[in-house]
């Protein structure tokens, strides 16, 4: 789709300065973006970058609106100014680049379904779906091909499953979560007993719950509980190839990075933000609000609010000062060579003094 900055102007409501008439082909980053396409500027960085930028257009935060001018003044490029950068920029892009129409299937004939479940309005299940005894499933439901959804899983409206990912049986999906492909939810936890030399599997008989507009990334893989449920906050987004083990329980509106890893037993508050290739022990907890810096290891509970980064995790302030220190290594280590030479040199310089003493006094004798 083409348009022009006028049109895009009068889509988001905004001033617009510059060559009104543009034509607009396309939307892209600052330093990816042509003559003939848009972009945004929602920060410092970027502001900075579009020095190097050849886009037509640009869309500005409306905070850095004064920075901007001062900075374009002389600059051909046209802009957009508004309250939020990233939004208006996104509103746009899909009206530039419109997601595909979904395929209407319905139910296919070569999806195996069992008689024994419950499907509601609006469903399409693709071919090579697979869908046990006991299975209910809500209303406008996506159930794309290879999924496997095990014995008296309950799916609410509007959930999407790409292909291929697996429901163990008795796992509880809420309404309009995302299970991205290859998904594993519901499989048994890590859990054995050492007896008589040998390893012995410990039976996990719970279940996994997802509640409300969770997503679930692609290859992720979620644990079912031993006794009780492993939990997903509602509104939690989860990145692809994450894995929560066996009766963690994670609050509303956290966020994972790809490649974090839960141990056992772990709880969070909301709110709770891991970077990528973030471990954490089984048992601990995370307050609400608290972030945690990528690569973290977690070893303790963490404070609600707190940024934790480094192994073993500690506060952001607390590993700055340790990292500025292990800086400061080799010149501490050639100062301490240079003491060292400095005593040995004083030490021999004390004992030829002791014996020149030693030496006088008994002249004197």
């Amino acid at each position: 789709m083409s348009t022009t900055v006028e049109w895009i102007a009068q889509e988001l409501n905004c001033p617009a300065q510059g060559n009104q008439r543009l034509e607009i082909h396309g939307a892209e980053s600052v330093l990816k973006a042509g003559p003939h396409d848009i972009t945004f500027v929602g920060d410092e960085l970027n502001l900075k970058r579009l020095k190097s930028s050849n886009a037509g257009a640009v869309i500005v935060d409306k905070r850095l609106e004064e920075s901007f001018q001062k900075t374009y003044e002389s600059a051909p490029i046209t802009s957009l100014t508004v309250e939020d950068a990233q939004a208006a920029f996104i509103k746009i892009f899909q009206k530039l680049r419109p997601q595909r129409s979904l395929p209407e299937v319905g139910i296919s004939p070569q999806a195996e379904i069992s008689e024994e479940v419950t499907i509601g309005e609006n469903c399409h299940i693709f071919p090579r779906v697979t869908i046990r005894p006991g299975v209910q499933i809500g209303n406008n439901c996506r159930i794309y091909p290879g999924v496997y959804i095990g014995d008296d899983c309950v799916l609410g409206d509007d959930v999407t499953i790409h292909a291929n990912a697996v429901l163990y049986p008795d796992v509880k999906i809420a309404n309009r979560a995302l299970i991205h492909a290859s998904a594993v939810l519901g499989c048994d936890g890590f859990g054995y007993r050492f007896e008589q030399g040998r390893f012995v599997k410990i039976p996990h008989l719970g279940s996994v719950r997802i509640e409300d507009d969770v997503e679930i990334g692609a290859g992720t893989t979620i644990d079912r509980g031993m006794i009780g449920a492993t939990v997903i906050g509602e509104g939690t987004k989860i990145d692809n190839q994450v894995m929560i083990a066996h009766n963690c329980e994670i609050g509303k509106h956290n966020a994972f990075a790809s490649q974090v890893g839960f141990a056992g037993s772990i709880t969070t508050g909301d709110y709770v933000r891991c970077a990528g290739q973030v471990g954490i022990a089984d048992h601990v907890h995370l307050g609400d609000q608290s972030t945690l810096g990528a690569r973290a290891g977690v070893h303790r509970d963490v404070p609600p609010g707190e940024v934790y980064i480094g192994t073993p995790a500690a506060p952001e302030k607390e590993q700055f000062k340790i990292v500025m220190s292990l800086r400061k290594v080799p010149e501490m280590r050639k100062q301490i060579r240079e003491l060292e030479h400095q005593i040995k040199e004083l030490t021999r310089q004390f004992k030829e003094l002791e014996t020149h003493n030693n030496n006088d006094e008994s002249a004197l004798t």
